[in-house]
């Protein structure tokens, strides 16, 4: 079975991502890349957003 993708406005909507700000972090290397699922369509494999997400650094709230 082939694994799910997501379309850019379901990635801006999972990640709390703008679209210009998805293209620059990809030309910094700091987020995967989409496939080519047609002609003149893409889409980011499923897993590669949720383990970008998984791995984000995360803030902590200061203490005191």
């Amino acid at each position: 079975m082939a694994e799910p993708h997501l379309r850019r406005p379901a990635v801006e909507a999972a990640t709390g991502l703008s679209r210009s700000s998805i293209y620059d972090m990809m030309d910094k290397g700091d987020f995967p890349r989409p496939v080519r699922i047609g002609k003149r369509a893409v889409a980011w494999p499923e897993t590669a957003i949720s383990d970008w997400l998984s791995n984000r650094p995360t803030t902590k709230p200061l203490v005191g």
